[in-house]
């Protein structure tokens, strides 16, 4: 199953100095012709911590994260495609968009930074939890209030190696996407719209690796997008069940999507292949632990269990591998 649960280098603060500059773009193009805000944020804020989240692998086509500390999105918003460069300037965050959804992304950027985020409701219960916050201060959980960009690549996700589904998700999105508006670094994209993903011909689904299975679901979603969408004006957990009532969608499909759209603390996500050895190992010394071991470790962060997985995974104490990696497939070559 493809978890995003191994760490991985996603931190975006500059070291040495060096400013990336867009490709294809004139040098200073990416702070003219779009609208800009800043906002200040309480307390530490560490982009590739909050934002890392969001991004499918590192060629997603709708996630850039710079050398010059910079992070871009390209999204589809209720207002449009737009583009967005957040990036910080001392204690200041300041957000540049493009696009006809640029005044819906600014307008989000608090929300997206974790403004909404309580991490002082979070009590530590272990040595290894309490190392990892210290350690990692700027953690905050997005809020992106969209569900179908997180849904649909989290179904990519479902019983497949991480390569297997970032790979499909970035073919997908690079053939039937539109460019992202905007002095973008390189070749960014915005996912289809709702209508695009349902028309996708079965041949071109199995090229890019999607099984009819996974196919089927994310069609039996975007035919019912505007529903789920709705889901953002919701509590988490009536989210869940609203996504849920889309065959296919279960509790591990729903808990990434709501820990990305609603920036939900005790959505911790059952059903993965890794995630209960990883917090059994790091709480219990428990490498072998199922989903009801770990739920039953993470009982006393009640209402912040995801918030203590996302700290128990960045501690880095993880169990040694015993086994070679997942065999990658690859169903377009048959």
């Amino acid at each position: 199953m493809a978890g995003r649960f191994a760490p991985r280098p996603t931190r975006t603060t500059v070291r040495g100095g060096h400013v990336g500059v867009p490709v294809g773009a004139p040098r200073g193009a990416a702070s003219s012709g779009g609208r800009v805000r800043t906002w200040v944020p309480e307390g530490p804020l560490d982009l590739g911590l909050v934002l890392g989240p969001l991004r499918r692998g590192p060629g997603d086509p709708t996630f850039r994260a710079m050398p010059d500390g910079s992070v871009w999105r390209a999204s589809r918003t209720p207002g449009g495609v737009g583009t967005l460069r957040i990036a910080l300037r001392g204690a200041a965050v300041r957000a540049e968009a493009w696009g006809p959804g640029a005044e819906w992304l600014l307008e989000r950027v608090p929300a997206l930074l974790g403004a909404l985020d309580d991490p002082s409701a979070f009590v530590p219960r272990h040595r290894v939890v309490a190392l990892a916050r210290h350690r990692r201060p700027g953690l905050r959980l997005t809020r992106t209030g969209l569900v179908m960009e997180s849904l649909i690549p989290s179904v990519l996700e479902q019983k497949v190696t991480t390569d297997e589904a970032y790979r499909a998700w970035r073919l997908l999105v690079r053939q039937y996407g539109e460019p992202a508006p905007g002095p973008v670094p390189g070749r960014m994209c915005v996912m289809p719209d709702a209508r695009t993903w349902a028309l996708i011909p079965s041949w071109e689904w199995h090229r890019a690796g999607v099984d009819d299975k996974r196919a089927s679901t994310i069609v039996r979603c975007v035919r019912v997008a505007a529903r789920l969408e709705e889901a953002v004006f919701m509590g988490a957990a009536d989210a869940q069940a609203r996504l849920e009532a889309v065959v296919g969608v279960g509790p591990w499909t729903s808990a990434e999507v709501v820990q990305r759209s609603h920036g939900a603390a005790d959505a911790v996500t059952v059903g993965d292949l890794h995630l209960p050895g990883i917090v059994g190992f790091a709480l219990a010394g428990d490498r072998d632990a199922d989903d009801a071991v770990m739920l039953s470790l993470l009982e006393p962060y009640a209402g912040q269990r995801h918030r203590a997985a996302r700290l128990i995974l960045l501690s880095g104490r993880v169990p040694a591998r015993r086994a070679p990696r997942m065999p990658r497939g690859d169903i377009g070559r048959l």
